[in-house]
């Protein structure tokens, strides 16, 4: 079984949006003000996206742009879960899940045994899934003050009502790895996150076409594998849907495009992610948000024996255009691994190369 990661970095440019909000903004002078999420570093303020709110989009994304059928949500008094059916449901697998639960156990004809004291036996059938799409926040490369500025709402008689929110215009970074070896493969041995099936839900596995396979790395235990074709469409599924990625807070009046404007995609033999410094700030408050392209081309020396493949680079025209002539100039210095296109194209050509790695 091959250790194949999918390594993912993303540049998106937003104006005036506030894409993920922080409940009441206290400091404000307004009643009625909204925060938008931001943290402090070496004394500067960024502003980001949740790795949680991401991945809402992301899974909203697969639902309407590739109509995947998403996993139905159980809420109880404080929990709530999915179905955690990974062999059904692709978000289940690919986003992971945590399910605690028992169920009542059924005899041979189907009707519930009973206890001593005449009650539903039951099991416990708690499964949980660690992830194989791995995700950062997305943060503004470069600092960012959040303008406060004000609304009404004023089509009432009588006196308008004003409320606050904070808005900001900011290129963000994101990176993400997508664990290719996993998807559509799951572990039932108890321990937890990798109690992916219960017993019942492995035979069903099992009896619709999965297969058994040795752990490659779990010595006496097996791992339950979907065929390669649902395992594959997965993987290039939740690659491809970057291309009309969507969401974030306020779009009604604050729209904001979170597709990338800059990205790269690249399969590695390891888990680490290789891109994460590529992307700095500038300027005398660092104010200035820049693409590094010698740390990008010492990455590319210091990982390519880690690389399987190519790498992919995708720009779109009016972003970073200063930039241009230097990842031309990289990408004919690296010609023999790297390929550099506008964003879908390299989408489509990194999914292309993903088919074939997968095992």
């Amino acid at each position: 079984m091959k250790n194949l990661k999918t390594q993912g970095f993303i540049l998106i440019d937003v104006d005036v949006v506030a894409l993920n909000n922080a409940g009441k903004n206290t400091s404000s002078n307004f009643d009625n003000a909204i925060a938008t999420k931001r943290i402090r570093k070496n004394g500067l303020t960024y502003v980001y996206v949740s790795g949680q709110a991401w991945r809402a989009w992301w899974r909203d994304s697969l639902q309407k742009n590739l109509n995947w059928k998403l996993s139905p949500i159980t809420r109880e008094s404080k929990i709530a879960f999915t179905d955690a059916n990974p062999i059904k449901y692709a978000d289940d697998d690919v986003f992971g899940y945590m399910k605690a639960a028992k169920e009542v156990i059924l005899n041979e004809e189907g009707n519930p045994q009973k206890d001593k004291k005449g009650k539903d036996k039951t099991e416990n059938v708690t499964v949980t899934r660690i992830s194989p799409l791995k995700n950062t926040a997305i943060i503004s490369v470069a600092h960012v003050n959040p303008e406060e500025n004000w609304s009404s709402m004023a089509r009432q008689e009588g006196d308008s009502v004003p409320y606050g929110k904070q808005e900001y215009s900011a290129i963000m970074k994101g990176m993400f790895s997508l664990d290719l070896a996993q998807v559509g493969t799951f572990s039932n041995y108890n321990k937890t996150g990798y109690l992916n099936l219960s017993d019942k839900l492995k035979k069903e596995a099992l009896e619709n076409g999965a297969v058994e396979i040795e752990d490659a790395f779990v010595n006496n235990h097996k791992l339950i594998r979907l065929d390669k074709k649902t395992r594959t469409k997965r993987a290039i599924d939740t690659i491809k849907t970057l291309k009309n990625i969507s969401g974030g807070a306020m779009q009604t009046s604050n729209m904001g495009d979170v597709t990338p404007k800059f990205i790269i995609l690249a399969t590695t033999k390891t888990g680490n992610h290789p891109f994460s410094h590529i992307a700095t700030n500038s300027g005398a408050y660092d104010e200035y948000a820049e693409l590094n392209i010698e740390a990008l081309k010492e990455v590319i020396n210091d990982y390519k024996d880690d690389f399987e493949g190519k790498i992919f680079i995708g720009k779109r025209i009016g972003f970073l255009d200063d930039k241009n002539d230097e990842l031309t100039k990289l990408a004919k210095e690296f010609s023999n691994l790297i390929e550099l296109k506008t964003v879908n194209e390299v989408i489509d050509k990194y999914c292309e190369q993903l088919e074939s790695q997968m095992d």
